[in-house]
């Protein structure tokens, strides 16, 4: 049996989330404890600056940035060692990613693997994507191994639904497992809400709640290429701009690009073998009320929180980069042609030991 810390910084730009996982690298025999160390103001906002500017995000230079980056993962681990009283045999460091381009065989998270593993004197497995681009996969999503370990003995088929800043999903039914990212999640609604009030997210859906959908705006956001196209595919948190619903309320802004996430998954839903029969929501969209009550509406099928099963959905991604660390340095299977499109089943992740 193997422990490790698995961390995660998603689009959303909040922050690193840091957990705890045991397991032998096919199923999961116990989980630690879980936390979230927020972004100081200034880094967010040097990586919100870089998110927005991809022409930046692809060039050199960004090694300051990197590295304070990477000391805020380490400040992570290291309140999480001190938590638990015990150290683990590796890290999962995912890193945050800054551009992704699948089509150009592209990806960026910055994090600096070696910094990591020698501030910390563990050994840690980082890029974690590029071995699946490089066999022709999207390099995302890569969390349906894990999903699928998870769900073994439930009863399927199902989705599992990450509500990140993008919104993607694995459907298992039995040895079948595909994924693909499914569109918006929660950062156009973030965006809007920031620009509009003084909040970062619109907190259980509120200001969407008392606005009203425009339908015209709407029907643009939905007017895309991508719905259409089949999986396995995935996106660039830029991939949507909210140019749509420029000119609207806060609140109906809110509502609109709120609905535009839900919309986004019944679009989902011809490209799916079977109905599912249930979606298992993780990610921050799940605290969102009026969201989960869109989603079961266009889905047509119940839409809960996985703490309904006894899972930690604010954890659930850090800890499957501590589950893919640990099958990395096992040399097992993280990516598969019907989750990423790779030609073939594709182990991947770069080991870096704190003494080379």
């Amino acid at each position: 049996m193997i422990s490790a810390i698995g961390l995660m910084s998603g689009t959303a730009l909040d922050g690193v989330d840091a957990a705890w996982i045991d397991s032998d690298g096919e199923r999961v025999s116990g989980f630690g404890p879980a936390l979230t160390q927020p972004y100081p103001a200034d880094l967010r906002e040097d990586l919100r600056a870089l998110v927005h500017d991809p022409d930046r995000a692809e060039q050199d230079g960004l090694e300051a940035l990197e590295a304070r980056l990477t000391d805020c993962n380490a400040a992570a681990v290291t309140e999480l060692m001190a938590k638990i009283g015990r150290r683990p045999d590796l890290v999962g460091f995912h890193g945050q990613t800054v551009l992704h381009r699948p089509a150009r065989g592209f990806t960026r998270q910055l994090g600096d693997g070696t910094r990591l593993a020698r501030s910390l004197g563990l050994p840690v497995v980082n890029r974690f994507r590029h071995a699946d681009l490089a066999a022709g996969g999207q390099g995302a999503p890569l969390v349906p191994i894990f999903h699928a370990a998870l769900a073994k003995d439930l009863p399927q088929p199902l989705v599992v639904l990450n509500l990140g800043g993008v919104g993607n999903l694995t459907y298992l039914n039995g040895d079948r497992v595909l994924a693909f990212d499914t569109g918006p999640g929660n950062a156009l609604i973030d965006d809007w809400v920031s620009r509009h009030t003084n909040q970062t997210w619109d907190e259980e859906g509120r200001l969407a709640a008392r606005g009203a959908v425009d339908p015209t705006a709407l029907a643009r956001l939905l007017d895309h290429p991508y719905f259409a196209a089949p999986p396995p595919k995935s996106l660039d948190r830029n991939g949507w701009a909210i140019d749509a619903v420029a000119g609207l309320s806060p609140e109906d802004g809110a509502a609109t690009l709120t609905e535009f996430t839900a919309q986004s998954l019944a679009a989902a839903l011809p490209h799916l073998p079977t109905w599912p029969t249930r979606w298992l929501v993780t990610g921050g969209g799940r605290h969102n009320r009026h969201l989960m009550a869109r989603i079961a509406a266009a889905v047509g099928a119940p839409a809960v929180p996985v703490e309904t099963l006894g899972w930690d959905g604010d954890a659930l991604e850090a800890q499957a980069f501590g589950f893919l660390a640990i099958r990395s340095v096992q040399g097992k299977i993280l990516s598969l042609p019907g989750t990423t499109g790779c030609r073939y089943p594709v182990s991947g992740g770069e080991l870096h030991r704190p003494n080379p």
